[in-house]
C-alpha cells in the first residue's frame, strides 16, 4: 500500500514513483447497509469519477478536457475513462484484468481512469480530479450513504500503489460530490506534483461543476 494521504498535502510523482509514465486513478466505496422500508426501496447509487484538464489559468478551454462516462477519452489520447459504474456493485476494474486471480479480490476500485502523462498536451497544467453522485437532487442522495471510500493513485506499468485518501469522513456527509485531487505540471518540464483537496460540495451535475472551469 502506498502513503496514505491527507487533505492539503502534496508529493511529487518523480520522488514517489521514478519513471511513472502510467498513472491509474481509483476510486473505491461501499454502499451502507439500509434497513428498514429504505433497504426495500433503495435506488443504485452511483458515484461518477472525472477528469478536467485545466490551463495555466485554471481554465477548461474545450468541452472535450473534461474525461468523464460520457467523453471516454481524451482527443490526445492520454486520458481514458474505464467505464461507468451505475449501480455501486463491486465489478472487476479494467485495468486490472492482468492481475492474478487472488490479487485482483482485493482491488475495490468501482471506477477508474488511466493517465499517460507523457501524452498529456503541453497546454494542460492541471488535472483535477472529482467525483460526483449521478442524479443525486431526485435520488436524495449524499456521500453519507457511503462507507470506506477512497481514491488512490496506481503506477500501473509496476503494479504498485502510490498513495491513498480516505473520503469516509463525517464533513463529506451531507454533500453530493467532491474534488478530490489536483494533479499539476512543476516548473521542471515533465515533472508531475499531486495536492489533495478533498473538498466537498453540493452541485447538481458534472455540467454544473464543470462551469465554474470555464
Amino acid at each position: 500500500m502506498g502513503i496514505q494521504l491527507t487533505t492539503g498535502q502534496r508529493f511529487s510523482l518523480k520522488k514517489q514513483a521514478p519513471g511513472l509514465n502510467a498513472l491509474l486513478c481509483g476510486l473505491g466505496w461501499e454502499l451502507t447497509p439500509q434497513k428498514g422500508l429504505s433497504k426495500l426501496f433503495k435506488s443504485d447509487f452511483d458515484l461518477d469519477i472525472s477528469i478536467l484538464c485545466l490551463n495555466e489559468e485554471g481554465k477548461l478551454q474545450k468541452s472535450t478536457d473534461v474525461v468523464y462516462y460520457g467523453n471516454l477519452t481524451h482527443p490526445s489520447g492520454a486520458i481514458s475513462h474505464l467505464g461507468d459504474n451505475l449501480t455501486g456493485e463491486h465489478t472487476t476494474p479494467n485495468a486490472t484484468e492482468k492481475h492474478e486471480e487472488e490479487e485482483a479480490e482485493e482491488i475495490t476500485d468501482k471506477e477508474q481512469i488511466l493517465v499517460t502523462l507523457p501524452q498529456v498536451p503541453k497546454r494542460v497544467k492541471k488535472l483535477l480530479i472529482v467525483a460526483n453522485i449521478y442524479e443525486s437532487a431526485h435520488r436524495r442522495q449524499n456521500l453519507g450513504q457511503v462507507e470506506n471510500a477512497y481514491i488512490r493513485l496506481v503506477d500501473l506499468e509496476h503494479e504498485m500503489e502510490i498513495a491513498r485518501y480516505d473520503l469516509s469522513h463525517d464533513d463529506f456527509k451531507d454533500e453530493t460530490g467532491m474534488i478530490l485531487a489536483e494533479i499539476y505540471r512543476q516548473e521542471e518540464e515533465g515533472q508531475w506534483q499531486v495536492e489533495i483537496i478533498g473538498q466537498g460540495v453540493k452541485f447538481g451535475s458534472l455540467q454544473e461543476l464543470a462551469e465554474q472551469y470555464s
